[in-house]
Formats: structure tokens, sequence, C-alpha cells
């Protein structure tokens, strides 16, 4: 087994993983650790919980880390968003690695299930790094990415 204590993940939860990615079932790792299929059941929720944290936990460094960075409040349209993006860049001196519809396409995408009518419906902090790569953190699971 892999030695989790330099980890968020318990032992126990990295004992769960490494035996459900082997291709045992739910209920024969139950049965391995003498308990039941819903112990089971909990102990990968949690371990998925902690991984979620752990990601998001990163994204948030990175947006902290950028060269620049604001936020983008709920209602924001992407036409705006996109301008503000630019215009962050122009005033520190960065250049965008993408063309405007690149990046529309871009910030839609990853913000898409945060949006209704072209618009975000929860706040996002947008990060601009020196390379102009540009960083996304709305602040739940799976809406934090790398674009």
């Amino acid at each position: 087994m892999i030695d989790a204590s330099s980890t968020i993940l318990t032992e126990r939860q990295v004992e769960v993983l490494e035996l459900r990615l082997d291709g045992l079932t739910q209920h024969e790792v139950a049965d391995k650790f003498g308990t039941t299929d819903a112990n089971i059941s909990a102990i990968e929720r949690a371990a998925e919980a902690n991984v979620d944290k752990a990601r998001q936990t990163l994204h948030l460094m990175r947006i902290l880390q950028s060269s620049t960075r604001f936020r983008a409040p709920a209602g924001t349209e992407f036409e705006d968003l996109v301008d503000k993006v630019f215009a962050h860049a122009d005033k520190a001196g960065i250049r965008i690695g993408y063309t405007r519809p690149n990046l529309y396409a871009h910030l839609y995408q990853e913000l898409e299930a945060l949006t209704r009518h072209n618009q975000l419906n929860t706040d996002a902090d947008i990060g601009i790094t020196r390379a102009g790569e540009v960083q996304v953190f709305a602040g739940t699971r799976d809406d934090a990415q790398n674009i």
C-alpha cells in the first residue's frame, strides 16, 4: 500500500481506493475489512471529498499566485468577462495567448455549469499568469479549472 501520511487521505481511505481501483466491489472490500458495504461507501465518499478539496486548494493557490487577478461578480455577461480579462492583462503588461473568440469559448466551456443566458450565476475569481494563462476559480466542486 502507498503511504498516505503526507496527504489529506487517511490510510483506510487509500486502502479502500487501491482495492476499488484494482477492481474489487464495495462488497468484496467490506468483506476483506470485516465491515459493511455502507461503511466502504462512506469511506469512498469521504476520500472523494478530500480529493475535491485538495483540487480546489490547488486552483485557489494558482489564482493567488497569478500576476493579476479580479473577481467577476454574478450577473457578469461573457462578453464583459472577456473584455475584463483582456483589460486586466493589458494593464499588467501580459499578453493573453487566446484570440477573443477562443477566450470566450474557453471561459464559457469552463464556466458553463455556472451560467444562465450567457451570464454568471455566481462570483468567479479570475487570475492571469505572466505566461498569459487564465485561471478560473468559482469555489465549488468541479468549477475551478485551468484554461
